[in-house]
């Protein structure tokens, strides 16, 4: 029985049937390794990323230190002020400030003071905040019904008080509200004998003197004054004014 040759079928059943040119069978050897596709390869499984760590929470530190200036009215000042006083309650400012107190914490308090002054107050509170100078109180004399005596014993710092300067029958620097008293038991009125008139700081009289409140010669309370031009009544010959700063150095 004669066939028609047909190279392109032969071809066809050499690949698929894998037929020697003898006639005989072989087993197709698959492809080397090295051949496969891409996709019979498995792929590695990505690296792992490190996390990002957060950052750690910052705690929160006191509060910064602010200040409020207001006018002042005649209720303001029922005792401090009184007629005959060389300055009006209109001439008077109130300073709501903050302050830092013996006990290691932020406080707020008031000081009444010449409104030509609250500025410079202002200037010389927030330093001393920052240096986290302890304040015992800060209240106006009016608390203490406009005497001197009880707000010294109660150890607050004020300014305005219409009133004669100690030993004197001239104006006080803070009938102006042009002179401040800082932490008066800390800080005593001492006179030349070394006495003073407050037992509750008999402790305090001696300069210089390391402990909390007290204001030494030189230190950084006098410049924190000096800095806006105000003198420090520890410097006066004869008898010390160690609580007093006014904008004259009397």
């Amino acid at each position: 029985m004669s066939s028609t040759w047909k190279p392109r079928s032969a071809i066809v059943t050499v690949a698929v049937l894998g037929l020697t040119a003898c006639g005989g069978t072989q087993a197709v050897t698959p492809a080397p390794a090295a051949f496969q596709t891409e996709a019979s390869v498995s792929p590695s499984p990505p690296a792992p990323s490190t996390p990002t760590p957060s950052p750690s929470p910052t705690p929160a530190g006191p509060p910064k230190f602010s200040a409020k200036v207001q006018k002042v009215s005649r209720a303001d000042v029922p005792h401090s002020w009184h007629s005959g006083c060389p300055v009006s309650p209109g001439d008077l400012r109130k300073i709501t400030m903050t302050y830092w107190g013996f006990d290691g914490k932020p406080h707020t308090g008031q000081l009444v003071v010449n409104q030509s002054a609250a500025k410079d107050m202002i200037t010389v509170f927030a330093k001393l905040y920052d240096y986290r100078y302890p304040i015992r109180r800060m209240q106006p004399v009016d608390v203490y019904k406009g005497s001197d005596n009880d707000s010294i014993d109660a150890d607050n710092t004020s300014a305005f008080n219409c009133r004669n300067a100690t030993g004197s029958s001239s104006w006080s620097e803070h009938a102006y509200g042009l002179a401040v008293d800082v932490n008066p038991r800390e800080n005593p009125y001492v006179y030349a004998d070394g006495s003073n008139a407050h037992r509750n700081a008999d402790a305090f009289v001696r300069r210089p003197l390391k402990k909390p409140g007290v204001i030494n010669p030189g230190d950084r309370v006098v410049r924190a004054f000096a800095s806006v031009g105000w003198g420090w009544g520890g410097s006066w010959s004869g008898d010390k004014d160690y609580q007093h700063f006014s904008e004259n150095g009397r």
